[in-house]
């Protein structure tokens, strides 16, 4: 029985809960707007790993610029980042070191001219050796080696150029690769088919990497653990392509064909350079362009390649801290910068910054993507209008992107003043576009619809991580809770078969996958809230485990945690280094579904953040953005396979997998919850009255 002096002690903690929560809030306001840009927009550095640097400092070498500014603070951030141990890994506070981002960051800095008795090349050496040296390094530090001279080109992966020419219907066509691998697969087509190097100087060899010396050396790829006979197949289909390389480019109607193709490809990489000078959005189809057109004899001052050289200076590109410099793999400017917009309206800020809000509700609205791209070319009757993610992507605009703009535009549709600009227009130009998209299955990948040819992930070519965009809940959950902010009813056709997937695809034990964010926190993070949104009975059995598993990976600090290692390590999931971003989504799911039952998680999580505050906003070196996880086929797999690590090569260290800091993370995610935290404090406050 509630008595009444319990009733009071509630009022009290509520009203104390709720000072404490405006005060968090105010300041979370203040210090994003002092991150605003002029022009409207917010933007975080997007943090990878020093596979970035090495590669730039590499490229540079091999189209003749050694003598380049750049690659001295290249150097001098591999230093910089470069572990107690010797090596470089994928993410912060990995458990071990990554054999790739090693090798390419040795192999980067000798290219300066390191000596390899330096103190930072010698613990990279002897590490690497201890790993058990070259053997098992990925597709793409094999190309790597080859263009500086350190590996045969024949026992690198082949990627012919007549590729593209392959029919959309056809398995192995461009379109069925990940948008990702698309992008990058075009120009490595070229590099594959010129076989091309620039060897480093005799005494800045890589010699030491061979201690048996390189005549005895096993260049070939290693085999695959359980591979099946799809593996061995397109291994000799590769023996064959090899054979043939070099025969059949010189030598009758194939070589017109060769010659043919190589145009095709070539065109195909000019006209798909974005407007900032880069390719895709992301970092491989961008500095592989230029390393393809330089091949094919294009001068560095040509207008296409001086300006992807150029690009390299761009501040959404580059990041300059003391002496080094970081050229990120992404950039995320869209993306922060409408969640920013939902995080200032769901803490009820918005009327405190009239003006800088406008111009970022126009500056989303301007980027919109009103032109085809290459999801176009399955999709040819749909009307583009989505989002992408960076400055400069018209050909890959996303799903999630697209998503989340629609719901931070939903607050304006019904002003005059916006309705004059055009929203109603764009709005429904995102939504048409979204149901355009959607997967046979229900649910919405990234780039692509339906974009699930399993084979691709046997070609040698696509080791390196993630070569397919099939769906996933976190997006698939962002969809359905736009719809429901714009009024799309749970019973259009679009829903119910949304619906239908986030159920199929929840965990046994009651979580959901994150296939973008890390990892069953953030999934689960963002399938609740959609859930309560689309008006699902919330005291449901399903949602009760779900609610469950978060409640039980809190930690006493009342924060939850996840490392990317859970990506591999079943144990790891939900466990990690407690951040501001990942306990905002566990709170932002436990608030969706309102057990009374989680009040007490809930308010411990709110005071974690606000306990964790510091000058405006919070600390979070944590990596808890996800680019792939490794795993070849793009979605969640089963991790209870006692050789999950020997069939995917690779353990909790994910050197197959590509993750990422969003910098603004540690900021929106929590003002965000807070403010769904102070709403709902007032709507029962208001209750009682």
């Amino acid at each position: 029985m509630t008595t009444h002096s319990t009733m009071a002690q509630r009022a009290g903690a509520s009203c104390n809960m709720d000072g404490a929560l405006q005060a968090t809030i105010q300041q979370a306001t203040e210090w994003l707007m002092s991150q605003q840009k002029p022009d409207g927009h917010w933007v975080g550095r997007s943090e990878s790993n020093a596979c970035m640097e090495a590669q730039w400092c590499l490229a540079l070498w091999f189209i003749g610029l050694e003598d380049h500014p750049l690659r001295v603070r290249l150097g001098q951030a591999l230093l910089d980042t470069q572990r107690p141990d010797g090596a470089w890994h994928v993410f912060h506070g990995a458990p071990n070191g990554d054999i790739n981002a090693t090798v390419e960051a040795y192999a980067a800095l000798r290219s300066l001219g390191h000596r390899d008795d330096e103190p930072a090349l010698r613990k990279a050496r002897e590490w690497i050796l201890a790993k058990g040296g070259l053997r098992n390094i990925r597709v793409f530090t094999r190309y790597w080696l080859a263009v500086i001279g350190e590996w045969p080109w024949d026992k690198t992966p082949n990627i012919p150029p007549e590729v593209i020419w392959l029919p959309t219907w056809f398995p192995l066509s461009i379109y069925n690769f990940a948008q990702w691998a698309r992008a990058t697969l075009m120009p490595i087509a070229i590099l594959s088919a010129h076989r091309p190097s620039r060897a480093l100087p005799p005494e800045n060899r890589l010699d030491a990497l061979f201690p048996e010396g390189r005549d005895n050396f096993n260049y070939d790829l290693p085999e695959r653990l359980g591979a099946g006979v799809w593996d061995a197949f397109f291994r000799k289909v590769d023996t064959i392509l090899h054979s043939l390389q070099t025969w059949g480019a010189k030598r009758g109607p194939h070589g017109l064909m060769r010659r043919a193709a190589l145009n095709h490809v070539l065109e195909w990489i000019i006209r798909h350079q974005d407007a900032d000078g880069g390719w895709g959005g992301i970092q491989p189809p961008w500095i592989y362009g230029i390393m393809a057109l330089y091949c094919e004899g294009y001068a560095l001052n040509h207008p296409v390649v001086a300006k992807a050289l150029d690009c390299m200076n761009d501040p959404g590109w580059r990041v300059d801290v003391g002496d080094a410099s970081f050229l990120q793999a992404t950039n995320s400017p869209v993306w922060d910068t409408i969640l920013s917009l939902m995080s200032l309206e769901d803490a009820e800020m918005r009327s405190q910054h009239p003006e800088e809000v406008e111009r970022s509700v126009r500056w989303v609205l301007q980027r919109q993507v009103r032109v085809p791209g290459d999801w176009s070319v399955k999709l040819p009757n749909v009307k583009p209008g989505g989002w992408a993610f960076e400055y400069a992507n018209n050909f890959y605009p996303d799903t999630d992107d697209t998503a989340v703009a629609l719901m931070a535009l939903a607050p304006f549709r019904n002003d005059p003043k916006w309705q004059a600009e055009g929203i109603e227009e764009a709005i429904q130009l995102g939504v048409d576009w979204l149901i355009g998209m959607q997967c046979k299955g229900g649910g919405w990948g990234a780039f692509d619809k339906d974009n699930n040819q399993k084979i691709l992930a046997k070609i040698p070519f696509c080791d390196f991580g993630e070569a397919l965009d099939p769906p996933s809940a976190d997006v698939t959950a962002h969809v359905i809770e736009a719809f429901c902010k714009l009024g799309i009813d749970r019973r259009h056709p679009t829903m119910v078969r949304a619906l239908a997937y986030l159920k199929r695809e929840q965990e046994p034990n009651g979580p959901w996958f994150g296939r973008w964010g890390v990892n069953y926190v953030y999934g689960t993070g963002a399938v609740l809230p959609a859930l309560a949104a689309i008006g699902e009975d919330m005291s449901q059995p399903y949602i009760g485990r779900a609610c469950d598993w978060l409640v039980a990976q809190q930690q006493d600090s009342g924060g939850w945690g996840e490392s990317c290692s859970s990506y591999m390590d079943p144990s790891a999931a939900g466990r990690g280094v407690a951040t501001a971003s990942q306990t905002a989504w566990a709170v932002m799911a436990l608030l969706a579904a309102n057990r009374p039952k989680d009040r007490d998680a809930i308010e411990r999580g709110c005071l974690f953040l606000i306990d964790n505050q510091r000058l405006g906003t919070w600390v979070e070196p944590e990596f808890t953005g996800t680019g792939f996880p490794g795993y070849g086929v793009g979605q969640t797999i089963k991790l209870n396979d006692p050789l999950l690590s020997k069939r995917l090569m690779q353990g909790p260290e994910l050197s197959r997998s590509f993750m990422l800091r969003y910098d603004m993370y540690r900021h929106y995610f929590p003002l965000t919850a807070l403010g769904r935290m102070k709403a709902m404090l007032a709507k029962e406050a208001a209750a009682t009255r």
